[in-house]
């Protein structure tokens, strides 16, 4: 699998990065807080990181002065899993450079959307990375299997939290996994075993023979 830069034009459809901001501060936030030994973790919103003087710039410049959230992804993956979108744009910044693995919401065909539509991004350290709302992304991917990743995570305040209760009246609200979170999985995920929407068709991408 080809891995493209999120400063290539192939980038276009899926996000931008974004210029002005500095991100020191962040990152040593970020490189704060330890790995996992395994697997990966998420937490929607992290004091530590709201604290930070980057926080109110990207609430509101990037986000045109919506309550926001500041969180974190981090650990080890090379997978694809699942593939995610919200209805707003999602920003990362990494300690280090990371790979994002991306299709864009039109390429659901029938409820499913084959992993031959997905193509990898690498993101480098500090970049400030936004990823549009139609563009489907789940967990980053590391690029050194020692250092693993931190990703900051900004997205609309309650993103990721408690799934609203709804009764499902269409295809989509089945996708509902979160709030403001809507999931297809792939049966081979851990998602899929408790109970997320399969979703994704086709090989589940592992990059680790690319990195």
């Amino acid at each position: 699998m080809k891995i493209f830069s999120v400063y290539d034009p192939e980038f276009r459809p899926y996000g931008k990065v974004l210029d002005g901001y500095d991100t020191k501060e962040l990152q040593e936030a970020m490189l704060a807080i330890p790995l996992p030994e395994t697997g990966t973790a998420y937490e929607a919103s992290i004091r530590s990181l709201e604290d930070c003087g980057i926080f109110p710039l990207l609430r509101d410049r990037a986000y045109g002065g919506m309550p926001l959230q500041l969180g974190m992804c981090w650990g080890h993956n090379t997978k694809l899993n699942c593939l995610e979108y919200h209805r707003d744009s999602e920003i990362n910044i990494g300690t280090g450079d990371f790979v994002l693995l991306l299709a864009c919401e039109d390429d659901i065909e029938n409820g499913k959307l084959d992993t031959a539509k997905v193509k990898a991004f690498r993101a480098p350290a500090g970049a400030v990375v936004e990823v549009y709302a139609t563009a489907l992304h789940y967990a980053p991917c590391h690029v050194s299997a020692a250092e693993g990743f931190r990703v900051a995570v900004a997205l609309p305040k309650g993103t990721n939290t408690e799934m609203p209760v709804i009764e499902p009246q269409n295809e989509e609200d089945r996708r509902l996994w979160a709030r403001n979170k809507w999931l297809l999985a792939h049966r081979d995920s851990s998602e899929a075993s408790k109970g997320a929407y399969i979703g994704l068709t086709g090989e589940n991408i592992d990059i680790k023979e690319e990195i």
